[in-house]
């Protein structure tokens, strides 16, 4: 039995598209596998605090410099944290916004890069601890970015993503986009289409 954390990103609720393709991957999945668990963690209607000064206290200050409000702060990470770890494969619904992913994301990304938890430094650098798991990305961007394009230098969300999981040791990465959202009715249902079919497929072999 694995256990699957599903993170979405996105504030809209019926209207967005990236919550419609988890859902219909998440179904697909629990119908290939009935045995996992499935954790979900909305941070688009349910954001989780950015990092502050108290976080910063209980993430790295000694006990003895520790506050009741250090201790709350950091426990929120604390917890998002083991779910985390504790997940054998990520599915992430997460929109571009401006180029690159929502601020919710990016807080929640914040929350889980611990050192000692998610990464070590040593005489070699950095080093991942977060190992032998499966990611996979469902995003959605109005226009389209394709490698090698001249657009392609718009994209921060890809990098950025396949950098930031990378550096805590998650490199099995996989994308599936719905691209062209804004392109047109057209436009936008034949790559809702293609992104269907692509998950689709991946639920029974992922």
């Amino acid at each position: 039995m694995a256990t699957i954390l599903v993170v979405t990103a996105s504030p809209r609720g019926d209207r967005s598209v990236t919550r419609a393709l988890s859902t219909t991957f998440t179904e697909l999945w629990a119908e290939h596998h009935p045995e996992d668990m499935i954790l979900l963690r909305d941070v688009g209607h349910h954001p989780v605090p950015h990092v502050s000064e108290p976080w910063i206290v209980g993430a790295f200050a000694q006990a003895e410099e520790q506050t009741a409000e250090s201790k709350a702060a950091i426990a929120v990470s604390d917890q998002l944290v083991e779910e985390f770890l504790t997940a054998d494969r990520y599915v992430f619904a997460v929109p571009m916004y401006n180029f690159n992913i929502p601020s919710t994301f990016k807080a929640y990304i914040d929350q889980l890069v611990r050192p000692g938890k998610t990464f070590a430094v040593g005489p070699n650098g950095y080093e991942g601890l977060v190992k032998d798991k499966k990611a996979l990305f469902i995003t959605t961007s109005g226009g389209s970015y394709p490698s090698g394009s001249a657009m392609a230098s718009f994209n921060f969300q890809e990098p950025y993503l396949r950098t930031i999981f990378g550096f805590m040791g998650v490199t099995d990465l996989k994308f599936i986009t719905a691209e062209n959202m804004n392109m047109g009715e057209d436009a936008a249902r034949q790559s809702r289409h293609k992104a269907e079919n692509a998950l689709k497929e991946l639920a029974g072999s992922w």
